[in-house]
């Protein structure tokens, strides 16, 4: 359970004087399954309060400064407004992910990734994993890419990139209906690849809409009560054959990358949309480029790609049906800050030697 002072920090509110809307808003961000470790650093072999801090500051929270400062007391602070810093000199990082925090000979103990993604780290190679803690925004922002995976695919059924074209060319032609066909998401099956922080969240809102929803994920057949079926990660194609509509929330890991191939796509149902939100790296670009052009898929919405940025000459731009957005899912008026207060709780807890949230299990990359 997270403490009402997290929650107050993350909605911006005073823990003080609750109101019964503001419990509806504590519960929200409950329900996005943050979790603190079991656990407290100060119990852990080896921790001790850090000594020298280094933190990238956001652009758009205007006290950034002040915050980390205050939390900081007598430590000595280094703010990053460009670039990385040298992990030779800093026991602790806040900021994004980068090798060189982990490799040997870094200095850094404990790492905050603002982002939920990590794969710019390499774990692979890194001698450093026993000793080095890191965390990240996972889950933060799970809602807003959850909306941004639906309106793909309320688009994509109701044929909004064909009526963006007519409109550009000042043509009214209520035909376009059936080129493809207008469908209604209600009654249709959706295979959730990944039942993670945003896939709960797709799976959620998709279920709220009267969609029949089935997921995959690594660890456990156990899932939230909205989803049908939760199988794991070597059934996908097998659950591809029935969905309507497939969102690919996995992370990018030495397991995941390419898992989504021609041997998936060809187990899907035609004429499904696939919609992908996780890792452009997860996709193998060739065969979904194979399955749009062949006609087995209906359309497709990316929010990420490989490669990534998607260069302007890239066939997947005159693909039939796409939308392509560029890795912004996760924007929206709240993201920065509540990434931001996820990172000072955080940091507040690691000077104290507390239970940190959303520890990373650097095994598995996520």
């Amino acid at each position: 359970m997270i403490r009402k002072s997290l929650l107050a920090a993350l909605l911006l509110l005073p823990t003080a004087g609750w109101s019964q809307q503001d419990s509806g808003l504590l519960e929200r961000f409950e329900s996005l399954g943050i979790r603190e470790a079991a656990t407290p650093l100060r119990d852990q072999p080896g921790w001790a309060p850090p000594r020298r801090i280094a933190v990238a500051l956001p652009r758009r929270v205007a006290d950034a400064e002040a915050r980390v400062r205050q939390l900081a007391g007598d430590i000595e602070v280094t703010f990053i407004s460009s670039g990385l810093p040298d992990p030779g000199e800093i026991d602790v990082f806040v900021g994004w992910c980068f090798p060189a925090a982990l490799a040997p000979g870094s200095s850094v103990r404990y790492l905050h990734n603002y982002g939920s993604g990590l794969d710019r780290c390499s774990f692979d190679a890194n001698a450093r994993s026993a000793d080095v803690i890191v965390t990240n925004g996972q889950k933060v922002a799970s809602e807003m890419i959850g909306e941004h995976a639906i309106a793909m695919a309320f688009a994509l059924a109701r044929n909004l990139p064909v009526f963006s074209r007519a409109m550009s060319q000042g043509d009214w032609n209520r035909a376009l209906t059936a080129e493809p066909q207008v469908t209604s998401l209600r009654g249709k099956v959706m295979l959730v690849l990944g039942l993670g922080g945003i896939g709960t969240q797709v799976a959620r809102m998709a279920s709220n809409l009267g969609m029949r929803v089935v997921a995959t994920r690594n660890s456990r057949r156990e899932g939230p009560d909205f989803v049908d079926y939760v199988g794991l990660s070597h059934e996908m194609s097998y659950l591809a054959r029935g969905a309507d509509v497939v969102v690919n929330a996995l992370p990018l890991t030495r397991d995941t990358r390419g898992a989504v191939n021609g041997e998936f796509f060809g187990e899907m149902k035609p004429g499904a949309y696939y919609i992908s939100v996780g890792r452009g790296g997860t996709t193998d670009t060739d065969a979904l480029l194979d399955a749009l052009n062949s006609g087995r898929l209906r359309g497709a919405g990316l929010d990420v790609t490989d490669p990534e940025p998607l260069p302007a000459d890239h066939p997947l731009w005159q693909a039939p049906n796409v939308i392509i957005t560029p890795h912004v899912s996760g924007a929206s008026d709240q993201q920065v800050s509540l990434s931001f207060e996820l990172a000072m709780e955080n940091l507040g807890r690691y000077i104290r030697g507390d239970r940190l949230l959303n520890v990373v299990d650097l095994k598995r990359g996520y």
